[in-house]
């Protein structure tokens, strides 16, 4: 593994163990040549995965890009990081058991939405107002109006 200060190739394993999703290893490093530690995961992967966006271009699956749009829609809501990690994982898992290699942006996107509609509405409306690229407040309107259940009228 690659020291990220110096640029060292030979770094040493000090510390492993599982991380606290159980889905990967977490493992401390040294780096002999600079003397700087850090921290790195190890995931299994059981397939590359390629997403096609919408325009058609073909891009590789990025975890990372994931846990980022779900780390920005979930930003300041009472969701703890080991569910959100959850969450992520099973996912991902959900991905590579699809048996496909190829899956469209849109298949995310949807999987994405359901998720976090199951934890956090507000985190939902977050992310679907990037996905479904809301362009005014009726769009939130309607949106919103479509999650509410049918209430009988006050009287």
């Amino acid at each position: 593994m690659r020291c990220p200060f110096c640029g060292n190739v030979d770094t040493q394993v000090k510390d492993s163990r599982p991380a606290e999703d159980h889905v990967a290893i977490r493992r401390r490093r040294f780096c002999p040549a600079c003397g700087g530690r850090f921290t790195t995961y190890e995931r299994v992967q059981l397939r590359d995965l390629v997403v096609i966006k919408s325009n058609g271009r073909r891009e590789d699956f990025d975890r990372d890009k994931l846990e980022r749009s779900i780390r920005i829609a979930l930003q300041k809501r009472p969701v703890e990081p080991e569910r959100m990690d959850q969450m992520i994982s099973g996912i991902v898992r959900r991905l590579e058991s699809m048996g496909e290699t190829d899956i469209p942006s849109k298949v995310i996107g949807e999987i994405v939405m359901e998720s976090l509609a199951r934890i956090d509405t507000v985190a939902y409306v977050r992310f679907a107002s990037v996905y479904k690229n809301f362009q005014a407040a009726d769009d939130f309107d309607k949106f919103v109006s479509e999650l509410r259940p049918n209430l009988p009228p006050q009287e």
